[in-house]
């Protein structure tokens, strides 16, 4: 075991699957700079040549189509998006083909691409640089969707979505790269359809992805010094999603908060939400309630950028809130703290 961040733990996967595979390879914009996406494709086009780590030109829908051919061809292309907005350009690739193929050809043909798309807040990036597309995905059979939240999970699911024969997304938050964890050195795969239990507790359930478990974790840590106990489940992969142990919590604590990392409309948190209702509400003793990203366009001020994200103050307010508790406003809350400066 090491101590790696997030980012690390990442270039230690892309590292093991090439070294592993000769038909692996990196693309992207900024895959080969002296940043290399935030550190998770440093030194890699040194190491295994341009044929194979090499930058892209500022064309997502066709750059997405060469790795689908090359997908097509018998390689294992890894896509990078150091903005996960500009993986939209890229949708119709996506969807109508990657997504498909397997299935229009009855599993004869597959398209194994892993497409990596950054998400993420921090010094007022706004309108169109601080989106979150996993419920855009989540819609389309034939994807898979996968938001590592810890450094041992970051680089066990990517090696595991390369491993896949079908087209996986995986989704990482840029708050992340700098946090360190425990990392096995030799290579492993985590089962894509894995929810991991980050915190036990019996008083409420939050269910929680990619940094917002950070911030549940904080909030959690708060609460019990308030005498509140809060279970966090964290999903990990959204498609497959592991119900049962979402399930099995709400059977416990009877009450279901859930946080996302993008909008509540139409979101992982509504379908987790549905999830409840449908095949956990003979569980819960009270409604279910959901936290994102506000209703409208991100903004770029800072102040405004502070109230538009779920934080661990308002995740403990509204804890309080759904328990019929009220909160201690005299007591400071761990509030966020980051070394990201951006703009990469």
């Amino acid at each position: 075991m090491s101590l790696r961040n997030y980012g690390q733990a990442i270039l230690d996967a892309l590292t093991a699957a090439m070294e592993r595979d000769p038909s692996v390879l990196i693309m992207g914009i900024g895959v080969d700079d002296h940043k290399a996406v935030f550190g998770s494709t440093k030194n890699l086009v040194d190491r295994f040549g341009r044929e194979r780590v090499f930058d892209t030109p500022l064309s997502e829908a066709a750059m997405t189509g060469v790795a689908i051919g090359a997908a097509l061809a018998g390689m294992r292309p890894v896509h990078i998006h150091i903005r996960c907005d500009f993986l939209y350009l890229a949708l119709d690739q996506l969807f109508n083909i990657a997504a498909k193929w397997r299935y229009m050809f009855g599993g004869q043909m597959s398209v194994p691409i892993v497409i990596r798309a950054v998400i993420g807040r921090s010094w007022g990036q706004g309108s169109q640089h601080s989106q979150s597309p996993q419920s855009l995905l989540m819609h389309v059979p034939g994807l898979k969707v996968v938001m590592p939240t810890t450094a041992y999970d970051a680089k066990g699911l990517l090696l595991a979505a390369i491993a896949d024969p079908n087209p996986v997304a995986v989704i990482e938050h840029r708050l992340l790269y700098d946090i360190p964890g425990e990392v096995p050195d030799g290579y492993y795969e985590i089962p894509l359809k894995k929810a991991n239990i980050r915190r036990e507790g019996k008083d409420i359930t939050i269910v929680a992805n990619s940094y917002m478990v950070v911030e549940s974790l904080k909030a959690a840590e708060f609460l019990a010094g308030e005498g509140i106990d809060v279970e966090i489940i964290d999903p990990v992969t959204l498609v497959p999603l592991e119900e049962s142990v979402i399930l099995k919590s709400i059977e416990k604590t009877g009450r279901l908060l859930v946080i996302d990392t993008s909008w509540t409309a139409c979101g992982a948190s509504a379908e987790i939400a549905a999830l409840a209702a449908e095949k956990g509400f003979k569980s819960l003793k009270a409604p279910v309630r959901r936290m994102g990203m506000a209703p409208v366009v991100c903004p770029v001020s800072k102040p405004l950028e502070n109230i538009f994200y779920p934080n661990a103050k308002t995740i403990a307010q509204a804890v309080c809130e759904m328990l019929g508790r009220n909160f201690p406003a005299e007591k400071e809350v761990p509030l966020l703290t980051t070394k990201f400066k951006g703009p990469f």
